[in-house]
């Protein structure tokens, strides 16, 4: 995620909305406690305070597929996702399928 990206509550509780995944799994995925993620999306519009917390909810965005749209003049910031759900279906598919654990980089 990009440092400049400003983040805020809404844009997690919608994030979590649009992958339906669980405040658990979504704390669990950005490395911190679910009461910690609650407070954060309860702090609505305003930005996060904290840039830890902004990077933590960064990485869930990442494992997620969520893309954050930023701000501009007309219209506010919003998240998207970065594969379909048919592209996260297959992923999901191939990677519970077990087999040789070996690095994703093709050369």
């Amino acid at each position: 995620m990009s440092s400049k990206i400003k983040m805020t509550g809404r844009l997690i509780a919608a994030a979590r909305a649009l992958t339906g995944i669980s405040r658990e799994d979504f704390a669990a995925a950005a490395g911190i406690p679910a009461d910690t993620l609650a407070l954060m999306e309860a702090s609505g519009s305003a930005w996060l305070n904290s840039e830890r917390d902004a990077e933590a909810a960064g990485r869930a965005f990442e494992k997620f597929g969520v893309v954050v749209i930023e701000e501009d003049g007309s219209m506010g910031a919003g998240v998207r996702l970065k594969f379909t759900r048919q592209d996260v279906k297959q992923i999901n598919r191939l990677e519970s399928e077990g087999g040789i654990v070996r690095s994703d980089d093709v050369p």
